[in-house]
């Protein structure tokens, strides 16, 4: 029976019924192994195998392909990363709404690809990093270091605050990828340089300045010619965004401020003295001893450590009978910070030392040598040379301290009890303010309408602003959170008005739009009249000659430099962007000047950069910022050659 059905079960029939069976299964494992991105992933780059380079992306070949994916989380990690450090440069002005836009997210993304291109590249070609390497760059860091070097403590404690918190395990293994996937950029990085020729033509362009005449054509007159309804309409719809409504809202607040509410009482003679003796530490000054010891370092093996302490006790002996300490510490001290100078420590507070040392040297009187005593870092001998500290102030030397103390508390309490009452009432009818606020006694106030642009007053602070155009008030009409305007002063807001930014109906926008014609046509009229100038010139004529028939004013400006904002920024641009001139033919240009007028300029003379007039440093400094420039570029060239030796997918619907 047996044996029936197992020749029932071979052969090509069952082959064909198993790949059938197998159909439907393709349909619910997850995509990633068909050559997709995957559920859980927002990208993936993929290579082929370094023994098939032409394989075929498709499924089943696909299997053979190496690929690195993308996890949503990482993205969402590096993302938030982002987040912070727009947050901490832009400050108040961080709008997160703005800043959780598709092109943020794909230029993270793009980031996040690209380094698993470079590591994808790393493997390929075989480069592995070492143990040693990843312990060397991890020791470098100044985050794990405690007095200049590295400490494991630190180390672990450091990792378990950053985030996300991480094991020691997994930091190393984080190294060591971006140790092996920074490898050939910054290799290439490296290599850049720059030739002597390259960096000399560079600092004589720089250094370059032009004689240059402008002259200036006059202002354009004011357009008062017949403007056709044609006319406003076809320059209305043609300028849709100029003639807009910005977005408006108005506000009713109510603002508490501790400066402005009645001075709490001063404290009494008990109240004052309770004080006092609740935080009698603080008047204490810190317990200090001036101390010097021997450190003996001991080896991880029985005799080692028995012969260290052997040798501390016989150095603690000869010092306790009379012995030179500091002659002794230098002659047999393995703490090389303190040897030369006699085992001397200074000053030491607790909290400074390891908990062995410091509780023996805290434990001693003035004068007392004690040890050996075991540390982490050996065995050490002891002297405590002199105590000071741990004198109390009287009550009557700190008690106007206390006094003006005790009244900055009672005004902040009286502060934090009314913003407290006032926020919960507003929690218990979140759309209205006006109740909450006649219940505690503070006026409500009003402001607006306003846009951003206009906004003065409370208004005008960057965190009332954000609020008062959020989402979640204009849309909901509820009472924002206490915004601190500063300490012990903060403001409650509700939106009572909200318009939309919107265009301005012709009817009312006519005026700007006959305004906009007109300041057009005189622009156009004025660069005209520049063109007509400039054609004269190019046709022979001199600007000089020009300049008096035309009775313009003539500015002459010898010796330009490149980066001098004379007469305009717009104009010094202009000026060395045209060629040099060709013998006793000078160049000619125009630029529109800041007023909305014209000119016209003719370049008579260059001179290049004196290359004897820049300092040898600064020559080398401009060398090396060329060669880093081409290192990166040839970095970037790198990367972006590699990416298109491989499949990237992107899944935006994840991001």
């Amino acid at each position: 029976m047996l044996q029936k059905l197992r020749d029932k079960t071979s052969g090509w029939i069952v082959t064909v019924i198993v790949g059938l069976l197998m159909i439907p299964f393709l349909f619910v494992i997850d995509n990633s192994y068909l050559g997709g991105v995957g559920s859980q992933n927002v990208a993936k780059v993929s290579a082929p195998p370094a023994w098939w380079r032409s394989a075929p992306s498709w499924w089943p070949v696909s299997f053979l392909w190496n690929h690195h994916e993308i996890s949503v989380e990482d993205f969402r990690t590096r993302f938030e990363q982002a987040r912070m450090q727009a947050r901490e440069q832009q400050g108040d002005n961080f709008d997160p709404r703005q800043f959780e836009t598709t092109e943020n997210k794909l230029t993270v993304l793009d980031q996040l690809i690209d380094e698993q291109v470079v590591r994808l590249a790393a493997e390929e070609a075989h480069i592995v990093i070492g143990d040693a390497a990843v312990r060397d760059y991890i020791n470098s860091i100044e985050a794990f270091k405690r007095d200049g070097k590295f400490n494991a403590d630190q180390y672990r404690m450091a990792l378990s605050q950053s985030m996300p918190p991480r094991t020691p395990a997994m930091f190393e293994q984080l190294v060591r990828t971006s140790l092996q996937q920074s490898i050939i950029p910054s290799a290439l990085a490296e290599s850049g340089f720059a030739t002597k020729g390259e960096s000399e033509r560079l600092l004589k362009l720089l250094g370059e300045t032009r004689d240059v005449e402008f002259a200036v054509l006059p202002a354009p007159e004011a357009d008062t010619a017949a403007v056709s309804d044609a006319q406003i309409k076809e320059w209305y719809d043609g300028h849709p965004r100029d003639f807009r409504q910005p977005e408006s809202v108005s506000l009713e607040y109510v603002e508490l401020n501790a400066a402005s509410m009645a001075p709490a009482s001063p404290a009494d003679e008990a109240t004052l003295r309770k004080r006092y003796d609740d935080e009698k530490a603080r008047f204490v000054s810190a317990d200090q001893r001036l101390a010097s010891h021997i450190l003996i370092s001991a080896g991880s093996d029985a005799a080692a450590q028995k012969a260290a302490e052997e040798k501390a006790a016989k150095l603690a002996a000869e010092a306790r009978q009379g012995a030179d300490f500091a002659a002794l510490a230098k002659a047999n001290s393995d703490d090389t910070g303190s040897k030369e100078t006699g085992g001397d420590l200074g000053w030491v507070e607790r909290g400074v030392m390891v908990k062995p040392f410091e509780d023996a040297l805290f434990a001693m009187k003035a004068g007392d040598v004690v040890g050996p005593v075991k540390s982490e870092f050996g065995y050490h001998v002891i002297k405590l040379r002199e105590i000071k500290g741990g004198e109390g102030r009287p009550f009557e030397e700190v008690r106007d301290q206390l006094a003006a103390e005790q009244l900055q508390a009672d005004t902040e309490r009286s502060f934090n009890e009314l913003s407290g009452r006032l926020v919960d009432l507003v929690y218990k009818n979140p759309t209205a303010l006006e109740p909450a606020a006649k219940e505690v006694g503070v006026p409500v106030q009003t402001i607006g309408p306003f846009t951003h642009a206009t906004a003065s007053g409370i208004a005008a602070n960057p965190a009332v602003l954000k609020a008062a155009f959020s989402d979640a008030l204009k849309e909901d009409g509820t009472v924002s959170d206490p915004i601190e305007l500063a300490p012990n002063h903060n403001v409650m807001i509700r939106v009572t008005a909200h318009t939309p930014e919107q265009a301005i109906p012709l009817d009312k926008a006519r005026e700007q739009v006959i305004a906009a014609i007109r300041h057009n046509r005189a622009e156009e009229a004025s660069k005209k009249a520049a063109d007509a100038l400039l054609a004269k010139l190019q046709g022979g004529q001199t600007l000089a000659a020009l300049a008096q028939t035309d009775k313009l004013q003539l500015i002459p400006l010898p010796g330009l430099p490149r980066t001098a904002p004379m007469p305009t920024v717009a104009a010094n641009r202009a000026v060395f962007t045209v060629a040099p001139p060709a013998g006793d033919k000078p160049s000619y240009g125009k630029v529109k000047m800041d007023d909305g007028s014209y000119a016209v300029f003719a370049v008579t003379k260059v001179t290049p950069g004196n290359l004897a007039e820049v300092p040898e440093p600064q020559q080398a400094m401009l060398k090396q910022q060329l060669s880093q420039i081409d290192g990166a570029a040839a970095a970037k060239a790198y990367v972006d050659g590699m990416r298109k030796h491989y499949k990237v997918q992107v899944q935006e619907s994840q991001l």
